[in-house]
């Protein structure tokens, strides 16, 4: 039984460790390479300009926005930017505050530590991180009963990266020690268009500006997404295509994969069609949409919502989500008079979507 399962091990560790290796080698390595984001990276290069020129570590910084977005990207372009080494690391994965010592004992000057989902960083780990953060020290407790000690321990002079999906989780003290916040937002389609082909280039497929266009359109403003959807087409070209992602091409791969054209999922429709036939359009609960269709109420609020607010095919009311005249529209259902007549805020891409 072990020799069939060592084989499969090996495969499965390969297959991890070939997809790593791309995420890398599609992930900028520097600001001017990184597309998108404008603003912030504006704010960005002015505070590493600034740290540079004191010869000094840069502040805390805390990046918040969708998954999907390049946080994880940014906080890599940083440390190359500083010329420093960077620790990764995740909150769920720090238990103890014994966990987190040990990380902050051998980080050097300069270095930086990026921790992702910092907002599920435990309560006991984020009182050993307030004077790591502040001061620059770490508070141990040597001992236990009557003879415990208090030992402080100075670090050196270092960043910590956070990166969150979920800002209102994040406690505030946690928060306040972050000297410099950025939000990420979806991305405009002409800047998708730029990563994805650049990510053909890297990835030695070649894409005509029509089918980098398709895909960009399809990924719902999310690089991740585009990059993801890239290796897909990029799988159908090789087997049914001539190799070549072309608009053709692209929007046969992407209808197998059921998305559509404005970057909605299987998941998407089904929580869609659930609020306009299930519930006549809302308002209805959150978790009375997830057990409608079977699926997970975080899953909805955090993968599904987000796209469909900015699109305009979603409202959240005090009573609960509502299906706009848009989402009928897109899904070719009849809208009753009452929803058309209930006004509704533009989402991203209207003018596409009133088309």
């Amino acid at each position: 039984m072990s020799d069939k399962a060592t084989p499969e091990r090996h495969i499965s560790a390969q297959k991890k460790s070939e997809d790593q290796g791309l995420d890398g080698l599609l992930r900028p390595q520097r600001l001017d390479d990184f597309t998108g984001q404008e603003k912030l990276k504006t704010n960005l290069s002015i505070l590493i300009e600034a740290a540079k020129g004191r010869q000094e570590p840069l502040d805390h910084i805390l990046f918040h926005g969708p998954p999907g977005l390049g946080k994880t990207t940014l906080a890599h372009v940083m440390a190359n930017e500083m010329n420093v080494n960077i620790r990764i690391t995740a909150g769920p994965a720090i238990e103890r505050a014994g966990d987190l010592a040990a990380i902050l004992t051998n980080l050097r000057a300069g270095d930086i530590l990026f921790i992702d989902e910092v907002h599920r960083l435990g309560r006991a780990v984020e009182e050993i991180l307030y004077p790591a953060m502040e001061d620059f020290v770490l508070d141990i407790v040597v001992g236990k009963g009557p003879g415990a000690k208090n030992v402080r321990l100075k670090l050196p002079r270092f960043t910590i990266i956070g990166a969150t999906t979920r800002l209102a989780l994040l406690t505030a003290p946690l928060r306040a020690r972050f000297g410099a916040q950025y939000r990420m937002d979806f991305y405009e389609i002409e800047a998708v268009e730029s990563i994805v082909t650049r990510g053909a280039r890297i990835l030695g497929v070649v894409v005509d500006p029509v089918g980098s266009a398709e895909i960009a359109r399809r990924s719902r403003g999310t690089p991740r997404v585009a990059l993801r959807l890239l290796r897909r087409v990029r799988d159908y070209v090789q087997v049914r295509a001539a190799g070549e992602i072309t608009g053709e091409t692209a929007v046969a791969a992407l209808d197998l994969l059921e998305i559509d054209e404005l970057g909605l999922d299987d998941l998407d429709r089904r929580v869609l069609r659930a609020i306009i036939e299930k519930f006549s359009g809302g308002p209805v609960g959150l978790e009375t949409i997830a057990a409608s269709i079977s699926e997970e109420a975080d899953t909805i609020m955090d993968v599904v919502e987000p796209y469909l607010l900015q699109l305009g095919f979603l409202e959240r009311t005090a009573r609960g989500r509502v299906a706009t005249p848009h989402a009928y529209r897109h899904l070719g259902v009849p809208v009753k008079a009452e929803v058309v007549d209930k006004p509704v805020q533009p989402g991203l891409f209207s003018e596409e979507i009133r088309d």
